[in-house]
């Protein structure tokens, strides 16, 4: 989950969906541009139906060496030999998780709109620290609202790269890219694209492009 020296796609998948007919979907939004990462974030599974959507799931990312995370599932992502997990502040603790996946996996940790809880996260050894929500969703409502000073401040600070999450899209991403965003996190502008997934990300790869040049 390198940066590559920019900003890149952090690509969340649906919280519902069916894993043998999202194969081909996932693919095609892969194969649209470049992606650093895909956190599967299903909600309401058990066990067993996760493990399916792992294992069906994580091949596609890993052809395309893209790195395949698993939403506070920990125990799941070691399981299954996934690259590692993202965890909010209600889930399972960053040392769990990390004893967990052990040394060697990526955990990120989501950390609103707080520099404080960022650097705990950091301090901590966390590989990444997530903010947001920066604009109005419906994916995952959120009563915190991060500026992109915050971005600025961040990495002025701190090498731990960080994810901006919350209503981004290809025409309100550039604050966020300018301000120095490791990474976006995106959901609905991928997966809603009117002409397809791979559009969506494409449209994406071409706004932080845009943002970068200007």
């Amino acid at each position: 989950m390198d940066t590559d020296g920019g900003c890149r796609l952090y690509l969340i998948t649906p919280a519902a969906l069916d894993p043998d007919a999202f194969v081909d979907v996932l693919a095609a939004a892969l194969d649209g541009g470049d992606v650093a990462c895909v956190q599967l974030r299903l909600k309401d599974l058990d066990d067993d139906a996760f493990r399916r959507a792992i294992e069906r799931l994580m091949p596609v990312a890993h052809a395309r060496d893209v790195a395949f995370l698993v939403n506070d599932r920990p125990d799941l992502a070691a399981a299954m030999g996934c690259d590692g997990t993202h965890v909010g502040q209600q889930d399972t603790p960053y040392a769990e998780a990390r004893r967990l996946v052990g040394p060697d996996a990526i955990v990120g940790v989501t950390c609103h709109d707080s520099r404080h809880l960022a650097m705990e996260a950091a301090e901590a050894g966390a590989d990444y620290v997530a903010f947001g929500a920066f604009y109005p969703t419906q994916t995952k409502p959120s009563r915190y609202r991060p500026t992109p000073e915050l971005l600025e401040a961040w990495t002025q600070a701190t090498t731990v790269p960080c994810v901006a999450i919350g209503g981004i899209k290809p025409e309100n991403c550039a604050p966020l890219v300018r301000a120095g965003a490791d990474f976006l996190a995106v959901v609905t502008g991928v997966w809603d694209h009117p002409d397809g997934p791979g559009a969506g990300v494409a449209a994406y790869v071409r706004a932080i492009a845009a943002a970068r040049a200007g």
